[in-house]
């Protein structure tokens, strides 16, 4: 895994992670594509492994959720129960990287909308990091 040893001691440490930003800027000063890195790279994956929907990934088909599929359910609690269990699911499958600590899922009746709360650990590390989201449906 991305664990590693640090001078003999009893905890481990996570590797740093690198990824491209979403947004496809520029970065002013290398004129690369700019990037994100760490905590901000796993906020990103695991946002983009939510809202992907299984097939969409090339020579990957089982990777993603069934969240946006989901968003055309009658909203009440029972489908607010249905997208927490998919991510849930859907992040403890395919993000090794992270621990859940909690998800919650919360309905908006008005505009047919899902407020989404996800704490997790990065694995090797005590701190807990959080991403809040709202889902609707495309129109």
């Amino acid at each position: 895994m991305a664990l590693k040893k640090i001078g003999g001691k009893e905890f481990t440490k996570s590797r740093s992670f690198k990824d491209v930003s979403i947004g496809f800027m520029r970065n002013p000063f290398t004129d690369d594509i700019s990037s994100v890195s760490n905590e901000n790279s796993i906020k990103q994956a695991v946002k983009n492994l939510i809202l992907t929907v299984p097939g969409e990934k090339p020579f990957q088909p089982l990777v993603g959720s069934r969240v946006t599929s989901l968003l055309f359910e009658p909203l009440d609690g029972f489908t607010a129960d249905a997208i927490q269990d998919e991510i849930i699911n859907t992040i403890n499958q395919y993000e090794p990287r992270v621990k859940l600590t909690d998800v919650v899922v919360t309905p908006i009746y008005e505009g047919n909308k899902v407020h989404v709360v996800i704490e997790y650990q990065v694995v090797g590390l005590p701190i807990v990091e959080t991403i809040e989201f709202v889902l609707q449906r495309p129109e």
